[in-house]
């Protein structure tokens, strides 16, 4: 196997100031997509995970560690820690072993100290079932806490669903931006739930407002695609309201106008609004309602005249 990248790279040439994206197909016939980058390239999956691995028998890390806390939440035991009986057994072979080596040095029997004050080991079980729900800022119950070597890992991942979102972005393939902007966005929400640290609770909360914009702005590039310019509007629409509504929730409400997120959104919406097939009859109405509502009556009468001639 050749392992020099030489000739590859001189067959696809870096084209500076655009992003080098094209899909081919692999020796299993499979669609991969590839980014050219100046000093080499980056190839990955169209589906699951990009690097095409699949942790613990997982599409992905993420849906590892979902899986993993709605089991402990709905069980109140860890799948990945060792049963309850093979601990009590490996306990008890453990003592046996200790029953047959007696200690020359000690002079009494080991006891527990009456006046420990260390909290019994508790799980899920012991959360009430009408508890309060868990605070995004607050840190989740020990047995749903995520690690910083978990958390580290997850972002890790969710790079590599980035750099794909964008290459997907520049085939046109919006609805697979969609998918990946959506499920990175699931990270930042259990990150924030479970993460033990309120460092790894907040790393990847700065870039929530831009995730947002770029899932909206490919949910309605799919929608002009497939010539639907008022699901288009829609979809944008929705996308100022999240970010209008994550910037309040964050107690800065006017850091939405400064937002170059949402001036993305906006601008994007300016350039759509001219398509959408208004009649002329439809407009001069509004027209007329308006300038009735600035009593400019001159110009109500030239409208009315207008809608006249249109009847006729």
């Amino acid at each position: 196997m050749n392992r020099d990248l030489t000739e590859l790279l001189r067959e696809w040439p870096f084209e500076p100031g655009r992003i080098n994206v094209r899909v081919i197909r692999g020796s299993d016939g499979e669609p991969l997509i590839q980014v050219r980058l100046d000093l080499g390239l980056l190839q990955m999956r169209t589906e699951g995970r990009p690097d095409g691995q699949r942790p613990h028998g997982f599409d992905s890390l993420l849906d590892y560690h979902e899986d993993r806390l709605d089991k402990i939440a709905e069980f109140g035991l860890d799948p990945d820690a060792p049963s309850p009986r093979a601990a009590a057994d490996d306990e008890t072979s453990e003592n046996a072993e200790a029953d047959h080596e007696p200690d020359p040095d000690a002079s009494e029997p080991a006891s527990f100290d009456d006046g420990d004050d260390r909290p019994p080991a508790g799980g899920l079980g012991d959360r009430p079932a009408d508890a309060h729900p868990i605070e995004d800022d607050a840190p989740a119950p020990a047995a749903l806490q995520l690690g910083p070597d978990a958390c580290r890992e997850l972002r890790e991942e969710a790079v590599q669903y980035y750099h794909r979102y964008i290459a997907l972005l520049v085939v046109d393939d919006y609805e697979g931006v969609v998918r990946d902007t959506t499920r990175n966005l699931r990270v930042l929400d259990l990150c924030r739930k479970h993460a033990a640290t309120p460092e790894d609770r907040a790393a990847m909360e700065q870039f929530r407002p831009y995730i947002m914009m770029m899932r909206a702005r490919a949910a309605a590039s799919q929608a002009l695609k497939d010539n639907e310019p008022k699901a288009a509007i829609f979809a944008i629409d929705q996308g100022l309201e999240t970010l209008k509504d994550y910037f309040t929730d964050l107690g800065h409400p006017e850091a939405f106008e400064a937002s170059s997120e949402a001036d993305m959104l906006r601008g994007m919406r300016e350039a759509l609004v001219p398509k959408l097939p208004v009649s002329q009859k439809t407009e001069l109405r509004q027209r007329l309602q308006e300038a009735l509502e600035r009593e400019n009556y001159e110009l109500a009468a030239i409208l009315r005249d207008e809608l006249r001639l249109i009847r006729e």
